[in-house]
């Protein structure tokens, strides 16, 4: 059972949060990155638990790196719809406009903690497609409400990811456009396929629905570009139900063929992947566990 939460630490938090917001907003977008960058370097050199899980799945994951090179890409470092096409361009996507008109099936996005993310919906809400998205609700209720809002402000939807099983079904029923986040662990019943050259617990739900529906699996990317702020928001593959038909077990070849693809994505610049996250948490059936704890 969840423990209650303060309401007076939720409430502070929040406070925090609003006027640091007010801050970044007040700021030239140069000196909002410079900004960015050095709270980016202090939570580097102050939170020893992220620092160590990042340069250890850096290590693994690039085995021929440095120490310096694994430490130099683990350091973590304003959009209007009058606005945000000075800011995004857009990469290998004509399929994916193609698609988005004609509209022939639902269409199924994948994404990873690559770059910014959430720069993608956004985008897409801004050319005038209502897409929806998966996310988990934040802890604090007021910290939640406020992103939900910044997050839904172009006209994107966000589904709670409690319930997202039951949402989702009907959505597809009326070719909805819906994305997930698919580079999160699964746990022990996840479907574990390679990553970075190890096993990866990863859901296979994205792989039934894409089956069931019989609709693309489109894999995409946000990546930065340039020292201020600018975007790439591009297509790296549309695997089509065509691909899979002959496939003997096609619920496992969807996942691992999106798993790679959004692999090539992190590779191109692996300094711009969230490598904090716990990606590699469960291991498969017999493999042992890092001793140290950190996955």
């Amino acid at each position: 059972m969840a423990k209650p939460r303060n309401k007076v630490v939720d409430a502070l938090q929040y406070l925090a949060v609003r006027l640091l917001a007010v801050l970044v907003y007040a700021m030239p977008l140069r000196k909002a990155y410079e900004a960015a960058a050095w709270v980016g370097d202090m939570i580097h050199r102050f939170d020893k638990r992220h620092r160590d899980r990042a340069i250890r799945h850096l290590k693994l994951s690039f085995p021929d790196w440095s120490e310096a090179r694994c430490d130099e890409v683990a350091t973590p470092r304003i959009l209007k719809p009058t606005t945000w096409l000075k800011y995004i361009h857009t990469a290998n996507a004509a399929e994916n406009v193609r698609l988005m008109v004609e509209r022939p099936t639902p269409l199924i996005y994948v994404v990873a903690h690559f770059g910014n993310w959430e720069v993608l919906g956004y985008s897409i809400a801004m050319l005038g497609f209502r897409n929806f998205a998966i996310a988990r609700r934040m802890d604090n209720p007021h910290l939640n409400e406020f992103v939900l809002g910044v997050r839904e402000r172009s006209g994107q939807v966000i589904i709670d990811k409690k319930g997202a099983t039951e949402a989702v079904g009907p959505l597809l029923d009326q070719k909805a456009m819906v994305c997930f986040i698919a580079d999160q662990d699964a746990g022990r019943k996840g479907m574990f396929v390679d990553f970075f050259g190890r096993k990866a617990s990863t859901y296979k739900s994205i792989a039934l629905l894409a089956m069931q529906y019989q609709c693309p699996v489109i894999v995409t990317y946000a990546k930065r570009v340039g020292e201020t702020f600018g975007f790439e928001a591009g297509v790296q593959r549309v695997i089509h139900p065509a691909e899979w038909a002959d496939k003997d077990d096609p619920t496992r070849w969807i996942t691992q063929e999106y798993t790679r693809e959004l692999e090539n994505v992190i590779r191109d610049c692996p300094e711009q992947y969230l490598w904090t996250h716990r990606r590699w948490k469960h291991r498969p059936k017999g493999e042992v566990e890092p001793a140290d704890g950190i996955a």
